[in-house]
């Protein structure tokens, strides 16, 4: 003869078989058919859309990152990063291209410290690059808000050709014409500007003899 259980028990009961019944759906199949899916149509993506070299994973076309020379003292946290002429060279980060300090500044545009920076990084890319300051782009002299951003403008991208054609001791045609093959149209065709992935940039660059 069945025996009939407390009707509280009986609720615990199926507030436990459904429990598990989500956890099953939700927890377990749900991951494993997104990742089955991801793996066979955007593994690329999927898998933190990695740059390698020889094999090797070198940088994330996602994160931006610091071009510069090494430190004259690699445990002067203090020193100063300079830029390597060598390389396309990325907007500012307020972080660093930290991905754990992630965010920008927080200064409004009227701040007097953002105001002098802006000027002092304008000089800098001018004289960097070989070019008036009137020509340096907006870009060139401000951070994105995650700080992490690895794309610049098309005009500031160009504006680097000559100097790491010369660095490189390559023709500038043949450095202009690697990065026209990296712009990139606007999103959608109309949202935001073209822009050139500095760190899928310079990984091509780094092929380029």
């Amino acid at each position: 003869m069945r025996t009939l259980l407390p009707p509280v028990l009986q609720h615990y009961l199926v507030a436990l078989r459904i429990l598990l019944t989500f956890t099953v759906i939700t927890g377990i199949a749900y991951p494993l058919v997104v990742t089955g899916i991801a793996q066979a149509g955007l593994s690329h993506q999927a898998n933190g859309s990695l740059l390698t070299t020889n094999g090797t994973p070198v940088a994330s076309s996602l994160i931006g990152q610091n071009f510069a020379l090494p430190k004259k003292n690699p445990h002067d946290a203090q020193e100063p990063l300079r830029p390597d002429p060598k390389w396309f060279q990325p907007r500012p980060s307020a972080g660093g291209y930290d991905p754990l300090s992630s965010g920008a500044s927080n200064l409004g545009p009227n701040n007097t410290d953002l105001i002098k920076t802006v000027k002092d990084r304008r000089a800098a890319v001018a004289a960097f690059d070989g070019v008036p300051p009137s020509s340096v782009p907006a870009d060139a002299v401000t951070a994105s808000g995650s700080g992490l951003d690895p794309a610049v403008s098309a005009a500031y991208a160009y504006e680097q050709v000559a100097r790491v054609a010369k660095a490189r001791h390559l023709a500038p045609t043949k450095v202009k014409a690697l990065v026209a093959r990296h712009v990139q149209g606007r999103v959608l065709g109309f949202l935001g500007q073209e822009r050139v992935n500095v760190v899928e940039l310079n990984h091509a660059l780094a092929g380029l003899v």
